[in-house]
C-alpha cells in the first residue's frame, strides 16, 4: 500500500497518520482546532526500539556491546523508527494499522507494529514489536508535541506521579527517586498504577494521556509545545531496566488521548 498521509474521522475529530514520515502522528485536530504542533519532526512519534536517550550510544545485549548513531550527542535518542518509512496494513475511515521492519543501525531482527485507533472523544495508540530470531531488549513510547497555546490561555499540565527520577547534568536518571518537584520540566516520572496526565486549556478543552504503564517523561521547556510521552521504561532504560522481546513474547504498549470541551 502507499506510505502517503491518511486522515481518519470521527465526530468531528479528525487525525493525520504519516506512514512516510517516521509513522507519526502528523495532526489532531478537534472541532477544527489542531492540537499538534505543526512540521516534519513534530506531530506526535513513535520512540521505538528505545525512549529517550542511550548514554554514550551504547547498550549491552548480554555480553555484547552495541553502539547506536550519537543523533544527539553525547547520547543516542529516541529510537530508529521515527526515521523510516512505514507500511500500510490496513486503513478504514477511523482506524489504520501501520508496520515497520527494524534495520540498521539497530542490530536485530524485529517488526514494529502501530494501530490509530478513532472515536469521536479519544484517540487510542497501540504499538507492538516482535521477532522471529533471536531476543533483544527493547522499549516502546509515544512523544506527542502538544501547542502549549489554542487561542486563550496556555495550556496546564497535572498529574500526580509517585516519584521523579533524579536527572544528571547528563539528562539522564542517575538511579535514584526524588520526590517530584515543580517544573520547567525534561524529566521522567514514576506512575505505578498507569500514567494519568491531564492537559488542560482553560475555557477550551481537557485532554488526559493515560496508559497502563508506568513511566512517562514530561518536557515543557520549549515555548512553542508541551510533550506527555508515555513509555514501558525510563530514559537509558536499554541499560538499566531491560525489557526482552522474544520469539514467544512481543512488546506491547498503548495510550489513550480522550478529551472533552470545557
Amino acid at each position: 500500500m502507499s506510505n502517503e498521509d491518511i486522515t481518519l474521522t470521527a465526530g468531528d475529530a479528525e487525525v493525520v497518520v504519516q506512514p512516510g514520515n517516521g509513522g507519526r502522528i502528523g495532526g489532531l485536530r478537534i472541532g477544527g482546532v489542531e492540537l499538534l504542533r505543526q512540521g516534519e519532526r513534530f506531530g506526535c512519534f513513535p520512540m521505538v526500539p528505545w525512549c529517550g536517550r542511550i548514554r554514550g550510544g551504547a547498550f549491552r545485549d548480554g555480553g555484547t556491546l552495541h553502539q547506536m548513531p550519537l543523533n544527539s550527542p553525547p547520547h543516542a535518542i529516541h529510537g530508529t523508527a521515527r526515521d523510516g518509512a512505514w507500511r500500510v496494513a490496513r486503513k478504514a475511515a477511523d482506524e489504520a494499522v501501520i508496520t515497520y521492519d527494524l534495520v540498521e543501525p539497530w542490530p536485530f531482527t524485529g517488526r514494529v507494529t502501530q494501530a490509530v485507533a478513532l472515536t469521536p472523544d479519544a484517540l487510542t495508540l497501540t504499538m507492538s514489536v516482535e521477532t522471529y530470531a533471536s531476543s533483544f531488549p527493547a522499549q516502546i513510547g509515544w512523544h506527542p508535541w502538544f501547542h502549549r497555546n489554542l487561542g486563550g490561555q496556555d495550556v496546564r499540565v497535572a498529574f500526580e506521579p509517585a516519584w521523579q527520577e533524579e536527572r544528571g547534568e547528563d539528562h539522564l536518571p542517575t538511579g535514584n527517586r526524588v520526590e517530584p518537584r515543580p517544573g520547567p520540566w525534561d524529566d521522567c516520572f514514576g506512575m505505578p498504577g498507569g500514567v494519568d496526565v491531564t492537559l488542560t486549556w482553560p475555557e477550551q478543552l481537557e485532554l488526559k494521556v493515560t496508559s497502563p504503564e508506568e513511566w512517562v517523561v514530561v518536557y515543557d521547556e520549549q515555548e512553542a509545545a508541551v510533550c506527555v510521552e508515555p513509555q514501558t521504561g525510563p530514559p537509558n532504560g536499554l541499560n538499566t531496566l531491560p525489557r526482552l522481546v522474544t520469539p514467544l513474547e512481543p512488546l506491547e504498549a498503548t495510550t489513550t488521548w480522550s478529551w472533552r470541551r470545557i
